[in-house]
Parts: structure tokens; sequence; C-alpha cells
């Protein structure tokens, strides 16, 4: 055409992109691209380019023309199976399978054709959802059981045809609509049963396609779909017999199964994905474990009140064993750190958990004192500052659960309690040792801490019983009077805020100069609130004197070992 008169040149241009147009419109988005000649000017490239949101448009209008042709099906087949000309067990597998049919045509759908692959999937979701609704409730040709089948397999089916091409819009629209379906339905049939199980194999299904690295936005949503369903039946089976009319009873293996499996299918993805894959566990799936963990915790505690606490407890403590174990041995290097705190803080919070299911007061108190040392000496020798934490963790819940607490504030502040047990000697005694073994504090918060609390447990415990001890001495002698109470108090903190202060300045530990300065304060509020309120005024006057040598005393030994 070069040779051509430059009028017919771009007659024939103009021709050849009608031709184009044409070819789009009765193609859509098929028909190919514009091309432009080489030396086309650029003015017909801009007449090009408007012809890609009009063929765009016209590919759109023809899918949704399809999708209203599918709904169209549905109702036809709906009208079919009210006019009772065929069985409806018949229509129902005719309507099942049309659904199917949509989800395969959604899955063959190219790759380019995104808009397509949803609607068409969307249109499979609209016609199979009330469809099982009204087959179930309305003409009763499926059981409840015969639904969750039918949901379990649509899911089947979504994953088996949509995995190898990775069509993860389908497998949202499919695993969103069965699971909503199967919810519903448990609720509307009073039949929890067969659903959660259904909604236990989409579970399944989503943490199989996470193991084979293709994540799936719709797994929170399905899991928290599936959590409710599971916790609904605790709800409703952990109540009076009189609270759930119409629903079927069941028995404790099948109360028990759901929430244990879910439990089973969470843990059994984190170990595969987070020991043989070496992956970041990620904020859905550590939280999740943990609501399905409490959910099969609960489920034992309900439905199997005699054994479900033994159970559970072993659970806890093995569970906790196996953590530790994964913490120091397969996330210990690096690029595993959030495997390591996530498993670290669940292995200390399981072993609490068991250590209380497992034992009473006493021995709790001497299983977590043996914790808290041998977790602190271990943390000390293998240089690891979690298993320290730890140790710290056990010291205070093996406090607690000694009542040291209590028998602190009534020593030192209240009525004065009864003979303490030997639990109080032996948090006292676990106290020491681990600040003891504890490695020197550094400018770490979490160093400093690892000496303050085991530090202050020590000194809270000692005082109290230095205070009983001396009053059983004066009891001997006389009946204390509130006054003598008042004032052997002050002398015990007074006494310990001085030894504190010399032996932090002595061996250089700023931890014992912050006890002695918040021993001073206590002493300032005790003697506005007991002394001067109850005692007479020889007590009083001692009372302050003391109060008064410590005061000076204590800035000077703390500035003594600031000078060394």
């Amino acid at each position: 055409m070069d040779h051509l008169p430059d009028p017919l040149e771009r007659l024939a241009t103009r021709l050849e992109m009608l031709e184009r147009r044409v070819a789009v419109l009765e193609h859509g988005s098929e028909a190919p691209g514009p091309a432009l000649l080489p030396d086309a000017p650029a003015t017909q490239a801009a007449q090009a380019t408007e012809t890609l949101p009009f063929s765009q448009s016209g590919s759109m209008f023809s899918v949704m023309g399809k999708a209203m042709l599918g709904i169209a099906g549905a109702y036809v087949l709906r009208a079919v199976a009210e006019s009772s000309s065929l069985p409806k067990l018949v229509v129902a597998a005719v309507a099942i399978g049309y659904a199917l049919m949509w989800l395969v045509w959604a899955v063959r759908s190219k790759a380019d054709e995104k808009l397509a692959s949803i609607v068409y999937a969307c249109t499979s979701a609209m016609i199979l959802a009330p469809l099982l609704w009204e087959l179930t409730l309305r003409f009763k040709v499926l059981d409840p059981a015969a639904t969750a089948g039918v949901l379990s397999g649509y899911v089947i089916a979504a994953f088996g045809l949509a995995f190898k091409r990775d069509h993860a819009p389908v497998l949202w629209v499919a695993n969103v609509t069965a699971a909503v379906v199967a919810l519903g339905l448990a609720v509307a049939t009073h039949d929890l049963g067969p659903f959660l199980g259904a909604l236990l194999l989409m579970v399944l299904c989503g943490e199989i396609a996470a193991a084979c690295r293709l994540e799936l936005s719709q797994r929170p949503l399905v899991a928290a779909i599936t959590d409710l369903g599971v916790w609904g039946l605790i709800f409703i089976y952990s109540g009076p017999a009189a609270a759930r009319a119409g629903y079927p009873e069941v028995g404790a293996l099948k109360l028990l199964a759901p929430a244990c499996l879910l439990f089973l299918v969470y843990a059994a993805s984190i170990v595969v994905k987070t020991l043989v894959q070496k992956r970041p566990i990620s904020v859905f799936e550590t939280g999740q474990t943990l609501i399905a963990f409490l959910l099969a915790a609960c489920t034992l505690l309900y439905f199997a009140p005699a054994a479900g606490a033994p159970v559970l407890a072993a659970a806890c403590l093995a569970l906790s064993a196996a953590s530790y174990t994964a913490v120091f041995v397969f996330f210990a290097g690096e690029g595993q750190g959030r495997n390591y705190h996530v498993f670290a803080s669940w292995s200390v919070a399981l072993l609490l958990a068991g250590s209380l299911l497992c034992f009473a007061p006493p021995g709790l108190s001497l299983f977590l004192g043996a914790a808290a040392i041998v977790t602190t000496l271990l943390g000390t020798r293998l240089h690891r500052t979690t298993l320290q934490v730890h140790g710290l963790l056990y010291l205070v819940a093996a406090a607690i659960a000694s009542g040291l607490p209590v028998y602190t504030f009534r020593a030192l502040a209240g009525a004065l309690p009864a003979s303490p047990s030997w639990t109080v000697f032996l948090v006292c005694a676990v106290a020491i040792a681990c600040y003891r073994a504890a490695k020197p504090a550094g400018a770490e918060w979490t160093q400093r801490l690892l000496h303050l609390v085991p530090a202050a447990i020590a000194v809270c415990g000692l005082a109290a019983l230095l205070v009983q001890g001396l009053l059983g001495l004066l009891a001997l002698v006389l009946v204390p009077d509130v006054y003598h109470i008042a004032f052997i108090r002050t002398l015990i903190t007074c006494a310990l805020a001085l030894l504190l202060a010399y032996s932090g300045s002595r061996w250089q530990r700023t931890e014992l100069n912050w006890i002695a300065w918040a021993t001073l304060t206590f002493v300032a509020a005790k003697l506005l609130f007991e002394d001067l309120r109850h005692g007479n005024l020889v007590f009083i006057a001692a009372s302050i004197f003391l109060f008064a040598v410590t005061l000076m005393a204590v800035p000077r030994l703390t500035r003594r070992g600031q000078r060394i």
C-alpha cells in the first residue's frame, strides 16, 4: 500500500479498523485486540484503545446473561419438583448435578477470565444453597446426614477441580457457601452432628491446602463458623435437658468428638507447617489453635466430668513437654523467632494449666517451686532468658498457690494470721534459690526483672515470718496489744530496709536498693495509717525515731555502694 495515494491509504486503514471492530462485537473477548500498523498515526492508536472497554463490557454482559439463564434453569427444576410430575429424589439429584455443572464451568474458565469464573461460581452457590435448604426443610427429600454429605462432596469437588488450576475465588465461594449453609441447617434442623462433621471436613481441606502452600483467604471465616458451631453444641448440651427440647439425645463420644477433632486438625497442621516445612506460624493459626484447645478443654470438662480433668491435665503436661522440646531443639536457630516465642508461651501456659488440674494447693506449690528452680538453673546454664522468665512465672504462681501474698499482707498490715504453713517457708526458700541462680543483671529490663521479683518475694515472706516470730516470742511474756504489734512491724521493716540498702551497696545489687526504697515508702504509710491511729505516745515516738534513723541511713548506704 506504500504506492497508493494518501487519501486511499487512509481509507484502507479506516476500513481495516472497522472490520476489526465488527469482529470484536461478534466474538466478544475472544476477538483479537487491534494491532496498529507501524506507520499509523498517533490518533489511530487513541481510536484503537477505545475498543477495549467496549469489548470488556460486552463480555461482562455475556457472562451475566449466562448466569441469569442458569438461575432460570434452577427455577424450572424447582417448579418440576413442586409439580410432582417426577420423583422428588430424581429432581434433587438432577438439581445437585446442575449446581455442580456450574462449578465445573467456573473452574474451566480461562485464567484471564476471572470475572466469568467468579460469576459462574456464585451462580453455582446460588443454585445449591436454596436448593438444599428446601430439599431438607420443606420437601423432606434429604435428611440432615444426606444434606451434610452433599455439602461435603461439593467442597471436595471444588478443591479437586480448582486446586491444580489455582482458582482461589472459586474455592472461596464454594467453601464459604457450604459453611454458611451447614451452620444454618444445623440450627434449623436441630441436628448438629452431621453438619459439624461437614464443617470439620471443610477445615481439614483448608489446612491440607495450606500445607501444600496454597494460602486461602476463606480459612479464617470457615474456622470462625466451625468454632461457632462447636460452641453452640457445648452451650446447648451442657445445660439442663428441659432447655434443649427438640434436640436429639447424643452420646458422650459424639459430644466430645467435634471439638477434639478440631484441635487435632489444627495441631497437626501446625506441626507440619513449623516442624516439617520450617515455615513461620501465622497469627490466624496461633489464635485459632488456642480457640480450638479451649473448646476441646470445655468439652472434656462438661461432657466427661469424671475423667475429663485428669485427661486434660495429662494432655496439658504432655503438650507442654512437646512444646519445650520444639522450642529448644527445632526453633533455636535463626529465622525461627516467631515460632520460638509462640511455642515458648504455649509451653509455660500449658504447664501452669496442667499443674493446676493435677495438684492440690500444697502439692501445687511444691511442683511449681521445683519447676521454678529447674528452669532458672537451666536458663542460667544454657544462657536462655526465656527459661529464666518461665522460672519467674512459676515462682509467682507457686507464691500465689501457697497463700504467701495473703499471709504477708495480714502479717504486715492486717489482722494477724494463724501459723504459716510449710509452703510459705518453701516458697521463700525457692525465691532465694532463684535469686541466687539468676545470672547478674544487665541493662535490659528482663534481666533486672529476673532479680527484682524473686528478691521482693523473698523479702516479703521473710518480713512476715519475722513479724509473726517476734510476736510469738513476745506472747510468751505478755499479751500483745495493737501498739505492740504496730511497733514490731515498724521495727522489722526498718531493719530490713537497712539490711537491703547495705546488701545492695555491698554487692552492687541495684534491685535490693529499689526494694529498700519501697520498704521506706511502706513504713511511711504504715506510720500514718497504723501507728498514729492505734499506738500510745511512747511507742509512737519509738516508731517515728526508727523511721527517722532509717530514712537518714538508707540514702547514705546507697551512695556508699555507688562510690564503691
